[in-house]
């Protein structure tokens, strides 16, 4: 079992950055990848990056694609999600996820097996 707790989320300015942090408590083996998820007011949960716990390979959405990158700390057992380059359209609750196997560029919500409690990001223009 992995409880994941997702925090950073806060009001920034459009062109300004944020780092979110998700940590993760339970034991997160080299096969779990983990991801991040967003949903904003009136629209369906979307994919915006993964990274696979073992080697790092990530994947994005191409949405956030050049301003987003997702890094871990494996000693924290932790993973991050730095945001450049904050758009309005990026405004949402963040969530984190965890997903027991490793992934290959999927981007289903369905393909993860747990999920932090999302962190709001407002980006005001």
């Amino acid at each position: 079992q992995v409880q994941l707790v997702a925090s950073g989320g806060r009001l920034v300015q459009a062109g300004g950055s944020l780092r979110l942090s998700c940590a993760a408590s339970g034991r997160v083996s080299n096969t779990y990848t983990m991801g991040w998820f967003r949903q904003a007011p009136g629209k369906e949960r979307e994919f915006v990056a993964a990274i696979r716990w073992g080697d790092q390979i990530t994947w994005y959405a191409d949405s956030v694609k050049g301003r987003f990158t997702a890094s871990r700390d494996n000693a924290k057992n932790t993973v991050y999600l730095q945001m450049n380059s904050l758009k309005p359209e990026d405004t949402a609750v963040y969530y984190c996820a965890a997903a027991q196997r490793t992934l290959y560029g999927n981007s289903r919500y369905n393909d993860y097996d747990y999920w932090g409690q999302g962190t709001q990001v407002t980006v005001s223009s």
